[in-house]
């Protein structure tokens, strides 16, 4: 970012560092009113009625905390996509599944058998989510401590060629670049964050929604941390929603619509600080609530007409099929090791059972392998595979 780029009405300045410049924001709120006009103001109920429809979904199903597991793993692997990862659900259940098998056989899971680096990324991810909302759930608050042990989670034991830091659960100690972008440099850090925590926690001046954009923009401009800067500031859009009360469980993907609108996400943002386009920016942020809400009570609602159809079809006469066909809910991804010990049969029954599923279409072997083989719930991962259907 050069000194020419910044306009008079940016919310920031570019500060003097050497030989070049690093842009300090100014502390929030902007110092204007956000002009929304009435599509806006549009957008802004749509997001808010899905948010709530969605949470209401949460609490009236019947729904296996799996699925909702499934869903928050689709969050944490768009959002170590975006980062350049390479995983999938098959990947991450596979590891769980052998690791399962494993211990069942009294053996303990090798390091080799933990997981790729891809993998580790991804089930951080989910860890810090679950522990941000533990914390809050036992009456914690979003402070700078809670901001610095996510980040530690986020980062461990990730290998280090993913890794662009020394200091991890604490801030930066060298500066960061994002292109030709220079974030405050460490010196501003702790006096930056401190007001911007301040200010969340103060309750803002607008909506929630939009108090939670400006929040996303600013930590994404500070740019805190050595490395990690982008996952924790999607993971905390996922606890300030569920801090405000705008969603129930942490089954919102938004990162999906980040990683399919990458350069608007981040046109949207330099347009901040170089002019203060403000309303453009929380309009696109806003418009990926409403739509990944949305997104998320489709595919919710899918997942339970399908377990419907299930208990339907293989509830009523407790054959060992059935039972698996109805538990592939709770463990949409087996061996015959783990259906043997999920059902408490014997590994033959269990083999049958599996073949039969197979057979209808309920399970589909993903190895191709001859021995150890790995099945899946096909109709189960079309759902939570499927590309978005709202946009």
């Amino acid at each position: 970012m050069r000194t020419t780029d910044v306009e008079e009405t940016a919310p920031g300045e570019l500060i003097s560092y050497g030989r070049e410049s690093y842009y300090r924001p100014d502390p929030l709120p902007p110092s204007g009113t956000l002009a929304g006009d009435a599509d806006f103001y549009g957008l802004l109920a749509d997001a808010t009625f899905w948010l709530g429809k969605l949470s209401g979904i949460g609490l009236e199903l019947e729904f296996p905390p799996v699925l909702y597991t499934s869903l928050l793993r689709k969050e944490a692997m768009e959002s170590a996509e975006i980062e350049g990862a390479n995983i999938d659900y098959n990947a991450l259940y596979s590891l769980e599944t052998r690791s399962l098998d494993e211990i069942e056989d009294g053996v303990e899971p090798t390091s080799s058998e933990t997981g790729t680096k891809d993998t580790t990324e991804v089930l951080n991810y989910e860890q810090a989510i679950e522990d941000g909302i533990d914390a809050l759930d036992s009456g914690g608050e979003i402070s700078v401590g809670l901001i610095h042990d996510l980040h530690e989670v986020l980062l461990t034991d990730v290998p280090d060629d993913r890794v662009d830091t020394d200091t991890i659960g604490s801030y930066k100690i060298v500066p960061n670049h994002l292109g030709d972008f220079l974030p405050p440099v460490p010196g501003e850090i702790d006096g930056l964050m401190d007001a911007l925590v301040t200010y969340y926690r103060a309750g803002g001046s607008y909506h929630s929604l939009i108090d939670i954009a400006l929040f996303h923009y600013q930590f994404e401009t500070i740019h805190p941390y050595g490395d990690g800067n982008g996952r924790l500031g999607r993971l905390l859009i996922t606890l300030q929603l569920h801090d405000s009360g705008l969603l129930e469980r942490p089954n919102l993907y938004l990162s999906e619509y980040f990683n399919r609108n990458k350069a608007a996400y981040v046109d949207r943002m330099e347009a901040v600080r170089i002019q203060g386009d403000w309303e453009r920016w929380v309009s696109f942020f806003v418009n990926g609530i409403a739509k990944q809400a949305e997104e998320s009570v489709d595919r919710t609602l899918a997942l339970d007409g399908l377990r419907r159809r299930y208990e339907n079809e293989y509830g009523g006469v407790q054959y060992a099929k059935n039972r698996l066909a109805c538990n592939l809910f709770e463990y949409p991804y087996v061996t015959t090791k783990t259906a043997a010990e999920m059902l408490d049969i014997e590994r033959s029954t269990a083999y049958r059972a599996i073949d039969e599923l197979e057979d209808d279409g309920v399970l589909e072997e993903v190895t191709g392998k001859e021995r150890n083989k790995e099945y899946r719930a096909k109709e189960i991962f079309e759902i939570l595979e499927r590309p978005p259907q709202t946009y």
